[in-house]
């Protein structure tokens, strides 16, 4: 299935904002020096990388080698040397039963044809005892102010274009029903947001969609399949634009999050 996002620069300096503090915080109890972790959905590997610093040795997978090669540049970048990135699909890893301590993955089920089918991949590579985290935001659930309306529309068509592409943009909220349904019922669900409020966050985070909305993937779709003309992308654009001068904007995204201790 397609990833909505894609990967125009404007997505990956999105991505590249994710740490292990930010994103991934909730996992650190579980993490030992000693252990070999699975990253699912690398993106540009700032989470890999900071998880290589903490663990023996990180495997890291991507969907295809365009998406593999930005997560191996992101890497070099940093200079990690004890991680590698791989090719794969979640819902069939081509990995050994029982290899890895931790597997994490981060905003990706949002994005997978089955959900309950990837995790149960996921539990599969993990050794009996380790750890599977995920986490992922719940579009839906996003909260702002002021409420403009070209906001409003913006949300809109972002749930029908992740939806069109078989997703679940509300994942955050399933990701508990999903671990059951995949047979894993050692879980401690969780839930915790970002929050953009300052003007430089906002300037970041309005500028950053402002962009994604008028020149990445989803743009793209967007106008395909008829959902918007490019006009009225940029009017969204405006949106963004505006909340993030706003003296008063704010911006809460809530994130579930799910540690599946494996049998």
């Amino acid at each position: 299935m397609p990833y909505t996002h894609g990967h125009a620069e404007s997505v990956l300096r999105s991505h590249r904002m994710r740490t292990v503090g930010n994103s991934a915080a909730y996992l650190l109890p579980y993490m030992r020096p000693d252990h070999r972790v699975l990253d699912v959905g690398a993106g540009p590997a700032t989470i890999t990388a900071d998880l290589a610093g903490l663990v023996r040795d990180v495997v890291a997978v991507e969907i295809d080698e365009e998406a593999a090669a930005i997560a191996r540049a992101g890497l070099a970048e940093r200079g990690v040397v004890n991680a590698e990135v791989l090719v794969g699909d979640v819902h069939d890893l081509d990995l050994a039963t029982h290899t890895f301590d931790v597997v994490h993955a981060h905003q990706v089920l949002q994005h997978v044809a089955d959900p309950v089918v990837a995790l149960r991949e996921m539990a599969r590579v993990t050794r009996p005892a380790g750890v599977v985290g995920v986490r992922d935001s719940d579009y839906t659930a996003f909260a702002w102010y002021p409420r403009l309306p070209g906001l409003d529309r913006w949300l809109e068509l972002y749930l029908a274009a992740a939806r069109a592409n078989g997703g679940e943009p509300a994942a955050g909220r399933h990701l508990l029903a999903w671990a059951h349904a995949a047979g894993l019922y050692d879980v401690t669900a969780s839930s915790t947001t970002w929050c953009f409020a300052t003007p430089e966050s906002r300037a970041w985070w309005g500028g950053m969609w402002a962009d994604r909305v008028t020149g990445s993937a989803l743009a793209d779709q967007l106008v395909d399949q008829g959902h918007a003309t490019r006009e009225e992308l940029g009017e969204i654009a405006d949106a963004w634009l505006g909340w993030a001068a706003h003296p008063d904007g704010w911006l809460s995204i809530p994130h579930g999050e799910l540690v599946i201790t494996v049998p």
